[in-house]
């Protein structure tokens, strides 16, 4: 296939990423922005295979990698619940910088394989090119491992900190520029692989200090660094697809990191850095007196909801565990029946990724328009009957509001704790990912229901009929 030919079908498939990425903006175009992807992947992939001049006997062993990697992809991705896609997609994150970092040592090692010229003799913009997509990989490599860890339960989700870190972070930033300096000077085989021992040791160091409550953050970030890292390599292979993927989700992913970071009150740079800045946990939550909260069950919440004009449903991370959206669904309907009006309250990090609640409400069918972000809906939990919180619990912490000690404070929160009466499904008064006390459960007008969200929830609906 010829130069030209290829560069014009390259061109297609990142019109197609383009497409997709738009259809991915919205609820209701996901799905065709996921078609738009695959086909655009399959054009790129497809041409590349095509490109290559010489089908030898390893060109076969390519195809075989390809289909024992693809098919364990497909098998992982097919298993995996929604209440673990987070750690799904930290995984992936890993596995894209570890292959830019594959494919950087492959091309430093053997040049003459990727027209870059000799061992030693490599070509300087290509050199650069080579060892920065190295660096970023190795960075998106370790700190994906971090988070997923962390997101696992592996590793504590408390930041893990120690006296002199944010200095330790910036020396070994500033070695970073250095080494690439002079490996572009030098071509010193022992300063490229120095590059990448140092790379993979501040990945690990700048996710260790990020706590659990600005996860959502951290997987948003990794996805934007993964997309520079595969950006950095296609300069240095001279492939068009890959750099235009790359420069997509590189810039999807930072633009994303920061909203999300707009909306939660935090420095996007504090963020990237590690942390910097961070506040520490106040003392006032590691030693939680208990005290007492008004608790009770299906009927109670049902005869609520019977005699109010509107409810507000405010999903999290307990109701995805529970699997309860099809059971949520289905009480919302009944209350439609009864003329009740009923919405849904989205924070913009619930769950413990990007759009993690509003996958799983369309995976229930709820439609779209009774779907509504923070800022849409915050003003309307004052003159709401009824706020149903379901497994939510950080994004809905007015502490957040008033402590300045709290890891989530200037957080933005659903002002739940505003409407006549709150609704709180949980199975225990324990904290939420960020641990720390929440405290509505303490309100005045909240009534919790201590249960598994999706058998509550099913219990209420039969009450409501």
């Amino acid at each position: 296939m010829s130069a030209n030919l290829s560069a014009t079908i390259y061109l297609i498939s990142g019109v197609l990423f383009i497409l997709a990425l738009r259809g991915l903006s919205s609820p209701e175009t996901s799905r065709q922005g996921n078609l738009f992807g695959i086909i655009g992947m399959i054009i790129a992939i497809s041409v590349t295979f095509l490109s290559v001049d010489n089908f030898t006997s390893g060109f076969i062993y390519v195809l075989i990698f390809l289909a024992i990697g693809g098919s364990i992809g497909a098998f992982i991705a097919y298993r995996i619940p929604m209440t673990a896609m987070p750690e799904l997609v930290a995984g992936f994150h890993s596995l894209v910088g570890l292959a830019a970092v594959f494919v950087a040592i492959s091309a430093f090692i053997n040049p003459e394989a990727f027209n870059l010229g000799t061992p030693g003799n490599i070509k300087l913009a290509s050199l650069i090119e080579m060892t920065i997509g190295a660096a970023v990989g190795a960075i998106t490599f370790s700190g994906s491992v971090i988070a997923f860890l962390k997101l696992q339960g592996i590793m504590s989700g408390a930041p893990i900190t120690f006296k002199g870190q944010h200095i330790l972070n910036a020396l070994i930033l500033l070695s970073i520029i250095v080494l690439i300096f002079y490996l572009c000077s030098t071509q010193s085989s022992n300063l490229f692989w120095i590059l990448i021992a140092v790379s993979f040791l501040i990945g690990f160091l700048i996710i260790i200090p990020i706590g659990g409550a600005d996860m959502p953050v951290v997987i948003s970030m990794l996805n934007s660094y993964s997309g520079w890292a595969a950006a950095g390599i296609g300069f240095t292979l001279e492939n068009t697809a890959l750099i235009i993927t790359g420069a997509l989700v590189g810039s999807s992913g930072a633009i994303l990191s920061y909203i999300m970071c707009k909306g939660m009150n935090r420095s996007f740079f504090n963020v990237i850095l590690g942390g910097f800045g961070g506040t520490e946990q106040s003392s006032g939550n590691k030693n939680i007196e208990q005290r007492p909260v008004k608790s009770g069950n299906a009927d109670d919440a049902a005869f609520l909801m019977k005699n109010a004009s509107s409810v507000i449903i405010v999903p999290g991370y307990g109701m995805a565990v529970a699997q309860a959206q099809h059971a949520l669904r289905e009480m919302v309907d009944t209350l439609k029946k009864n003329d009740i009006k009923v919405t849904y309250a989205i924070h913009p990090v619930a769950g413990r990724m990007p759009g993690h609640m509003n996958v799983l409400l369309a995976e229930a069918n709820v439609p779209y328009d009774e779907v509504f972000e923070l800022e849409e809906i915050n003003n309307d939990f004052v003159n709401a009957d009824v706020a149903f919180v379901i497994g939510a619990n950080d994004v809905t912490n007015p502490v957040a509001k008033t402590d300045p000690q709290s890891p989530i404070y200037g957080m933005p929160v659903l002002d739940v704790e505003k409407c006549k009466s709150v609704l709180f499904v949980k199975r225990s008064l324990s904290p939420g990912y960020a641990g720390i006390d929440n405290e509505l459960f303490y309100k005045e007008n909240t009534l919790m229901l201590f249960a598994d969200a999706k058998k509550m929830t099913e219990e209420i609906t039969k009450n409501l009929d």
